[in-house]
């Protein structure tokens, strides 16, 4: 692995960024926090606040790093569709914005890019980088179209970049960090002893990626230099179905799941199952998932505000 001295972070207020913070400041580098807030959540040092659509704002990132990490950018399914300006400025411009200043400062740093499962078409087995593809959001495709603007940049300018495939992460290293995805929501709804709604027969499966392992797949991809200018699927210790999920959690806090119709909407956005094969990254680093579910679900760690998940 290469050395690193220095490393950038842009959407430094993520949730992943905030936990993969935690996972490398103990190493010896010069962490640069960037994102649209006043300050950074946790009080890191080194934060600026920028404007990723505005050209004095972004000579502000130091592009003098070994490594740049983007995790700014706007989530969402239905969402995309009634804000779908947004989506795509906040998603794929301010990429673009990002790597134009970067050509402008003659940078060298490899650029990490996480984009998501859901660039996938879901199917029964593994998906590796080659499977088939299908776009049911503006994110989704605002995702796939980052990656290949990276792939593009790379071919006509040279930069170097490393894109990790995300599927579902979970638990949490920094108080109140959390994805707000769905299993926040079952986590929520089961800590006020609700009944957890679990559309349809919650037979779906995803692989599961612990905070702690995720965080370091990305650095150990991040400076390793066989890693560069391809896309890896980040693993994971769990592959469980929706409805397996919501059953764990309603026994961890002593409620239960009812299992209702698809809302018309969401059964059309469905992606089906997304179950990681990462056998390209692994042979690469060499790393173990270790982190199970089950483990963190029953430990103290789940009960803390912001479960991640």
């Amino acid at each position: 692995m290469a050395m690193m001295k220095r490393v950038g972070i842009a959407g430094a207020n993520s949730y992943i960024a905030r936990n993969l913070i935690k996972t490398i400041k103990d190493y010896d580098i010069e962490i640069f926090l960037y994102d649209k807030d006043e300050y950074h959540f946790d009080s890191e040092l080194n934060y600026t606040q920028i404007n990723l659509f505005s050209d004095i704002d972004l000579k502000k990132i130091c592009f003098d790093c070994d490594i740049l990490y983007i995790f700014s950018g706007k989530v969402g399914t239905v969402q995309g569709f009634s804000d779908y300006g947004t989506f795509i400025d906040i998603n794929e411009k301010a990429l673009i914005n990002i790597l134009t200043a970067y050509r402008e400062q003659n940078s060298k740093a490899k650029i990490i890019f996480p984009s998501t499962r859901l660039v996938y078409k879901g199917q029964k087995g593994l998906l590796k980088e080659d499977s088939e593809k299908e776009f049911k959001t503006v994110y989704a495709l605002n995702k796939f179209a980052c990656e290949n603007y990276l792939k593009m940049y790379s071919n006509t300018f040279g930069i170097k970049y490393c894109i990790f495939r995300i599927c579902v992460p979970y638990g949490n290293m920094v108080t109140s960090a959390s994805s707000y995805g769905t299993f926040d929501f079952f986590i929520n709804k089961a800590k006020n002893k609700e009944i957890i709604p679990v559309y349809g027969d919650g037979s779906q499966k995803r692989t599961l990626t612990h905070i702690k392992d995720l965080c370091k797949a990305l650095w150990q991809g991040a400076v390793h230099e066989k890693c560069v200018n391809d896309v890896y699927n980040i693993g994971g210790a769990d592959v469980l179905s929706i409805g397996d999920i919501a059953q764990k959690i309603a026994e961890r806090y002593g409620t239960s799941c009812q299992f209702v119709d698809w809302p018309d909407i969401d059964r059309r956005l469905e992606s089906g199952d997304t179950v990681f094969n990462s056998e390209k990254l692994d042979d690469i680093i060499k790393y173990v998932y270790i982190n199970k579910f089950d483990d963190w679900l029953f430990s103290d760690e789940s009960c803390k505000k912001g479960t991640g998940i």
